[in-house]
């Protein structure tokens, strides 16, 4: 008989089946173990690749969630930092501006630029300028005129300033625009 033969074996008594009956009976056995325990190894594998994904895919979504809530914060904060921008941009706007001492002003125009520097530094641009063609996807028009110089569809005050990041606008800029 071939010793790698899965023939039937006959379990006779050791004595009586000799020690080549024994072998091939222990063999057979061994490989029945072997068999068997490469399937548990298999199974055992699987679990752990399975245990292993899902670990490293709940670590994504909790970096993502995290990132997520991350952004949500930033932008409420800008977003509630930007109407104090808007204060400041009124107050120099206004006649009463030009009577308060020079110092002071320079003082609160530093204050102001400070502002605008922070946001500057997270990625948060202002935007909209006199002489700047109008973008209906920047830019709220407020209200057109033929009165002022400039040409059609340019700029030509603006009431309050837009802010984005990257390419998604925060808030639009209010303009008056050239008719």
């Amino acid at each position: 008989m071939n010793e790698h033969s899965d023939e039937e074996i006959n379990f006779e008594p050791e004595d009586e089946m000799g020690d080549i009956g024994a072998a091939q009976a222990k063999v057979k056995k061994l490989r029945d173990e072997l068999k068997e325990t490469k399937e548990k190894r298999d199974e055992y594998l699987d679990g752990w690749q399975r245990c292993k994904a899902d670990s490293i895919n709940a670590r994504k979504e909790a970096t993502e969630r995290h990132d997520r809530a991350h952004g949500r914060g930033k932008e409420t904060v800008i977003e509630d930092i930007i109407p104090v921008l808007d204060s400041f941009d009124m107050a120099a706007g206004g006649e009463a501006w030009l009577a308060v001492d020079e110092n002071w002003r320079n003082g609160i125009e530093f204050i102001r630029n400070q502002l605008l520097d922070v946001l500057s530094r997270h990625g948060i641009e202002r935007f909209a300028k006199v002489g700047e063609q109008f973008d209906h996807q920047l830019h709220e028009a407020v209200q057109e005129v033929d009165d002022m110089p400039g040409e059609s569809g340019e700029i030509v005050r603006v009431l309050r300033f837009g802010y984005k990041t990257g390419d998604r606008v925060i808030r639009p800029a209010q303009v008056i625009v050239k008719k």
